[in-house]
């Protein structure tokens, strides 16, 4: 299966070359990843146009393993980014990398103070929780510990996280403009909820910021539901 998944890859990746040659950008995803979702929603929110080659994260040992995407990637995750001649990996480099080469609304706040709560957060969010909980760990422990594993450690960071809320937010994360760490927020709160069983009861600013994000266009075009690679529903 490995060398199927393989052959698919190598394949996609033939594909995305001739894409490059284009000047539409190509995003290496997986439609249930948190990090891929936060680049989904930036691209949304800058308007750009792109195409994407998904790297299935499970089937056949996972497509991250394939040589055809460690020549790409060598951690191995998604996503990765292929624009402007260069390959970006680490979902928050592209954000910011996506911040300062395209004009149009910000990520990243021209104020000084704001721009430093919003890569707080973002850094709370993708460093304090999304690692401790994500496939590449989970794979290490027996069954019975995942779930009370990733929950510990979810609560755990949503209680700072809120803490931290309480002092930034407006509508949103930081203030009444989308940023970069609410690009952060509604992938890691879907998670929590949808994977593993989080009650967000304790958690009410979360809660609030999160469900309005989901009211935006961005958010709706972007949610793993509505990916190419979204299985089909049973």
């Amino acid at each position: 299966m490995m060398q199927r998944a393989e052959r698919v890859g190598e394949e996609s990746l033939g594909s995305s070359r001739n894409m490059e040659s284009t000047s539409k950008p190509v995003l290496y995803t997986y439609f249930r990843s948190s990090c891929s979702w936060r680049v989904r929603i930036a691209l949304a929110f800058k308007g750009i146009a792109y195409d994407q080659v998904p790297v299935n994260l499970v089937k056949g040992g996972g497509q991250q393993h394939a040589d055809f995407f460690k020549a790409l990637n060598p951690m191995k995750q998604v996503p990765a980014l292929s624009i402007d001649g260069i390959t970006i990996s680490q979902s928050l480099a592209i954000i910011q990398y996506l911040d300062e080469t395209r004009p149009g609304p910000r990520l990243l706040p021209e104020d000084t103070k704001k721009r430093a709560q919003v890569r707080m957060i973002s850094d709370h969010i993708t460093s304090g929780i999304q690692p401790l909980q994500n496939l590449h760990v989970l794979q290490k422990l027996e069954a019975e510990k995942k779930l009370e594993w990733a929950q510990y450690f979810i609560v755990n960071g949503f209680q700072a996280l809120e803490s931290l809320l309480q002092q930034t937010a407006g509508q949103y994360c930081v203030g009444d403009e989308v940023t970069m760490a609410d690009l952060c927020l509604v992938p890691q709160v879907y998670n929590a909820v949808s994977r593993f069983k989080v009650d967000l009861a304790p958690f009410p600013t979360i809660a609030k910021i999160n469900n309005a994000l989901l009211e935006l266009q961005i958010f709706k075009v972007s949610h793993p539901s509505c990916q190419p690679d979204t299985p089909p529903e049973p």
